[in-house]
């Protein structure tokens, strides 16, 4: 694998260099960047070069990974374009888009958008990427990237605020849900443990009936409502408390508030 650098390695940044060194990229080939490296010490402890200054993070490195906040990514590309050359430049961040990274580049270099989710750390992820500028061969590589840290898919660059809310958000809105089926799990007489387990693992088994059958949600939950039954009667509670409204009003909610950054 490529040498690879992060510059910007806070948590989502953490998370793909987790699921990079799980898939068996070598700590030699990473390097991180972070203006406060303490909390970065589990990589140096392993040979990963840890640093505060990004120019040496990307130094004989043929892939950056670019995961800072918004209002520092002009400022930090701007510093780093002298160095840059024919590099793999792969953006995380919310909000600018690949025509914008190519302005502030003001080079022509092979440029991804890469939305993964937390998730990453444990090789799970649902890693949205955008690209211009590059090709096959060099997508091919991105995409091998986020492989090794769960499933892929390349969209449009115009679709990457929702991909962001959809699944970056997404794992947010998700561990509510559980955190909710918990609480209720609680209140029905299991130990707070118990009730965790049961229902992560619920989840859990509920996502991979969709992933794996490629059914609609729908046609699952009509395997397990009987007339009258205990499953329909809490299903109809939920919707009559605005279960699905809340969720669909809280993505669309999030999407907004990309649009308007």
């Amino acid at each position: 694998m490529d040498k690879i650098a992060i510059i910007g390695a806070g948590k989502l940044g953490c998370a793909i260099a987790d699921g990079l060194l799980e898939s068996g990229l070598h700590p030699t080939d990473l390097s991180l960047s972070r203006r406060n490296t303490k909390a970065l010490k589990k990589y140096a402890d392993n040979g990963t070069l840890v640093t505060t200054i990004n120019s040496d993070a990307i130094e004989k490195t043929s892939i950056i990974i670019l995961c800072v906040k918004p209002q520092k990514t002009k400022e930090v590309l701007t510093q780093l374009t002298p160095q840059l050359t024919d590099q793999i430049i792969i953006s995380t961040v919310t909000g600018i888009e690949l025509s914008d990274l190519k302005v502030i580049l003001k080079k022509e270099l092979p440029l991804f958008r890469a939305m993964p989710n937390t998730a990453a750390a444990i090789k799970q992820s649902m890693t949205c990427i955008s690209t211009i500028d590059s090709n096959e061969n060099q997508q091919k590589q991105v995409e091998t990237i986020f492989k090794n840290l769960g499933e892929t898919v390349f969209i449009d660059d115009d679709l990457m605020a929702s991909a962001t809310v959809l699944a970056a958000s997404g794992i947010a809105f998700a561990l509510r849900y559980l955190r909710a089926s918990m609480q209720g799990g609680i209140e029905i007489g299991f130990s707070s443990e118990l009730s965790q387990k049961i229902a992560a693992q619920t989840l859990k088994g509920a996502a991979e009936l969709i992933l794996q059958h490629g059914n609609h949600p729908e046609s699952e939950i009509d395997k397990v409502t009987t007339p009258q039954g205990i499953t329909i009667t809490g299903l109809n509670k939920m919707e009559q408390e605005g279960f699905s409204s809340s969720i669909i009003q809280g993505i669309v909610a999030s999407k907004n508030k990309i649009d308007n950054l």
